[in-house]
């Protein structure tokens, strides 16, 4: 008998307006415990703003979303189970890495904080960087503070917002890897991205993101068998967003 998914996020016809603008319309999907989602598209698509209603950050205008099973409404709510790494760091940047992430943990009320915090510096490779201001820190180094933050509470759901920007090839192998191993205990991903080559070794099932609506969705093995179609697609779309602005 084949076990029924746990379901992590239920969307269904999920839309967002503002400034009178229609951001997403009609998004409706399921994620699953433990799966990865791959979302791509052109830029002005709406995929930063799903990923701020998903997160609680901002209400949906209309539709209906579960997290972990409960419907959130149409209000702001926020839950510890959520980790979100997005184009803002919200890092103080006179503060040390290690200071950061200490603020953080007791903030959150975590049990052994100081043990923790060295745990995910490890973790990320930030160790002999710990004490230095993260106002010297480049960007590559400000992503992995970012994940150390997520790791810190070993969030049930990551929304990843272009995570790999700044990484040299080092930083994105550990990424993968460190991503690859949370989805293994359960965790379920949304990875937003440009490349192909960023989705592809974690995702379950790629979409693609159009005017605040997903024009393709599919799982990795079938995509696997239509690359062409997917990318003529996605080019499309693409060049639709070009030509719109002269």
């Amino acid at each position: 008998m084949t076990q029924a998914p746990e379901w992590v996020i239920q969307a269904e016809h999920v839309g967002k307006i503002m400034a009178g603008k229609a951001v997403l319309q009609d998004v409706s999907f399921s994620l699953a415990r433990g799966k990865c989602l791959g979302i791509m598209g052109p830029n002005g698509a709406g995929k930063t703003t799903l990923l701020n209603v998903l997160s609680g950050l901002w209400p949906l205008s209309w539709g209906t979303l579960r997290r972990f099973g409960s419907d959130i409404g149409k209000s702001y709510q926020s839950d510890p189970r959520i980790g979100y790494l997005g184009h803002h760091s919200m890092l103080y940047p006179d503060l040390t890495a290690r200071e950061n992430l200490l603020f953080q943990a007791r903030l959150w009320g975590l049990s052994h904080p100081t043990r923790q915090v060295d745990a995910v510096l490890e973790q990320v490779r930030l160790s002999w960087f710990a004490h230095e201001m993260v106002r010297t820190y480049s960007r590559g180094m400000k992503q992995r503070l970012q994940m150390a933050r997520l790791l810190l509470i070993q969030p049930a759901l990551l929304l990843l917002d272009e995570p790999y920007t700044g990484l040299d090839l080092a930083g994105r192998t550990l990424f993968e890897r460190i991503l690859t191993q949370r989805k293994g205990d359960g965790a379920a991903i949304i990875l937003i991205s440009h490349q192909m080559d960023d989705v592809l070794p974690l995702a379950d099932a790629i979409a693609i993101l159009a005017r605040g609506q997903f024009v393709w969705w599919s799982s990795v093995h079938s995509q696997s068998q239509d690359h062409p179609h997917f990318f003529n697609t996605y080019a499309k779309w693409v060049s639709d967003e070009v030509h719109r602005y002269p």
